[in-house]
């Protein structure tokens, strides 16, 4: 009988590591059609104004899967503490995260603007020694230099004797970005509602920003069908439903680190994409300086002083 039961619960594992693997998947997917689909709409679109629509549509997505889940957000729970914590979150992510990433995207080519853009992960170290109080190791270090050297080959398109940036502004907004991007996971790490709604929450307080500032410093328009089909796809398969999706491959596996590890592929994949539907051609200095990005953070990863995901 114990032989049974041990049989069966390790064929459920089997069961939930594969259903976790292919979601991730799945998510990495829909992830790695963002700098396509962010090149593409822009066309059509004002950087601005994108953002509103986006974080509108995808504040619906996750209002709907909010409410049909099982542990739907209490409104009435909320305390003070909770809105002035979303009304942060929001004001960091989705405001000035894309306002400002949308912006480099308007600027700079899809393959350098998203590249840069994924520093992030190394962002988060060297904030989180300041505002969490982590000690750095000579690995992390080396990590970080390792990092920032391919932010250099990209930024330059590989043109390291004579420095020339694609466009300085563009490429300080990118890497800015990620900037807003640590800062809103770092304040996140000690927040512990519920994902799906606090993240609704935040969306719901970035529609309000993005709608003030557009009130004030420009006007709201409506865009033209190409517009508001991008804005779509973005404000689900960037900003609600995949979340969503890598969420549930997080619970479903037994072995995190197998499924947080293929997020790694996203930048990879993305050059295909932009290659195909934008029409780029990538520079081999992309992918070698996307490969020193990599290298450095999954370095750090190993180094043991990476942020818990």
């Amino acid at each position: 009988m114990g032989q049974v039961t041990r049989k069966a619960m390790a064929l459920t594992k089997h069961t939930n590591q594969r259903k976790a693997l292919l979601l991730a998947l799945l998510a990495v997917l829909f992830w790695s059609t963002m700098s396509s689909a962010f090149k593409i709409t822009l066309r059509y679109i004002d950087h601005d104004q994108l953002l509103l629509w986006t974080s509108l549509f995808g504040m619906m997505a996750l209002f709907i899967l909010n409410r049909t889940g099982k542990s739907p957000l209490k409104f009435r729970q909320l305390t003070r503490k909770h809105l002035l914590t979303s009304a942060l979150l929001g004001f960091l992510n989705p405001f000035l995260y894309y306002l400002v990433l949308f912006k480099a995207y308007d600027m700079l080519e899809a393959q350098i603007a998203g590249t840069l853009n994924y520093i992030w992960p190394i962002t988060l170290v060297l904030l989180s020694i300041p505002l969490l109080g982590q000690k750095i190791k000579w690995m992390s270090i080396a990590a970080i230099f390792i990092s920032f050297f391919g932010l250099i080959i990209i930024s330059t398109r590989g043109d390291l004797g004579g420095f020339k940036m694609a466009d300085p502004v563009g490429v300080i907004l990118a890497v800015g970005s990620s900037v807003f991007w640590a800062l809103y996971w770092i304040i996140n790490l000690k927040d512990d509602r519920e994902e799906v709604g606090k993240i609704m929450l935040n969306l719901v307080f970035g529609c309000f920003y993005i709608l003030v500032y557009l009130l004030l410093f420009r006007k709201i328009e409506m865009p033209a069908w190409e517009g508001i089909a991008g804005a779509v796809y973005i404000g689900l398969f960037e900003m609600s439903i995949t979340f969503v999706i890598w969420l549930k491959a997080l619970q479903f596996s037994i072995n995190t680190a197998k499924v947080s590890n293929l997020i790694y592929l996203s930048p990879f994949i993305a050059l295909f994409w932009i290659r195909l539907t934008v029409g780029e051609y990538i520079y081999p200095a992309t992918v070698i300086g996307l490969a020193f990005v990599v290298a450095g953070i999954i370095l750090q990863q190993f180094s043991g002083r990476e942020i818990k995901r």
